[in-house]
């Protein structure tokens, strides 16, 4: 099984920034997709931005022109937030689905690092 870790989140004020981070590590062949879910309190868990080996990326409608999805050579994606708004608080998780050592999918989820937007 693979292990997720997720840094990045904190308290913010409306209109501003944060970038949260997710490293892959353990029984990885290669990663198909990585992304971002968020859930808020009393809230279904909903997909915020997704991006695929091939670097395809798709985007909530909510957060279109906002956030923006990265990944660096390494098993890390990204979620660089801006103009942050207080219905984007909610806990973040990393996800990741991926070929393991026996050629089989699977997928991982992060433990969720909570984001705050408010004054």
């Amino acid at each position: 099984q693979a292990q997720l870790v997720e840094s990045g989140g904190g308290l913010v004020q409306p209109g501003g920034s944060l970038r949260l981070s997710c490293a892959a590590s353990g029984n990885i062949f290669s990663i198909s997709t990585m992304g971002w879910y968020r859930q808020a309190p009393g809230k279904q868990r909903e997909l915020v931005a997704g991006i695929t080996s091939g670097g395809s990326t798709n985007y909530a409608d909510s957060v279109k022109g906002r956030f923006t999805i990265s990944r660096d050579n390494a098993k890390k994606v990204y979620l660089q937030m801006s103009s942050l708004k207080p219905e984007d608080t909610a806990v973040y998780y990393c996800n990741a689905r991926y070929y393991d050592d026996s050629y089989s999918m699977d997928e991982s989820w992060g433990q969720g690092t909570q984001v705050t937007v408010s004054s």
